[in-house]
């Protein structure tokens, strides 16, 4: 019984990320690490005694902490990557803030040079207002 909970969380997770995907809620770079993600969870859930060859090879005795270990690396992962897009937005962010900073001083300096030249009004003056 447990093993059909378990492929239906598998399935359901894997149709959440499809769906992400397709209303482009989900980026692909990212949608790639949740789609394996959900494979292994899968796979894990058909094939469990996978997961107790597996530890019998790296040598970890119960394989509940394989699992674990697996998650917990997964997780680190998960975090530095998310830490590292977080730098380079900010970086990003800062360069264009100063650039619109640039642009916004050129801008006022030359409304200001053309306020303050003599004649140059665009062909208006205060006589043709309207």
């Amino acid at each position: 019984m447990i093993v059909f909970v378990g492929i239906g969380f598998a399935v359901a997770i894997l149709a959440l990320i499809f769906r992400l995907l397709l209303t482009r809620r989900l980026r692909e770079k990212y949608a790639l690490l949740w789609l394996v993600i959900g494979l292994a969870m899968l796979v894990l859930t058909v094939f469990p005694s996978l997961l107790g060859r597996l530890s019998d090879l790296l040598g970890v005795e119960v394989p509940a902490n394989l699992l674990f270990i697996l998650a917990l690396a997964l997780l680190i992962a998960v975090a530095l990557h998310q830490s590292w897009e977080l730098s380079t937005a900010e970086e990003e962010i800062r360069r264009v803030a100063e650039e619109v900073a640039i642009l916004r001083a050129d801008v006022e300096r030359l409304e200001d040079a053309r306020l303050s030249a003599p004649g140059e009004d665009g062909g208006r003056t205060d006589a043709s207002v309207d």
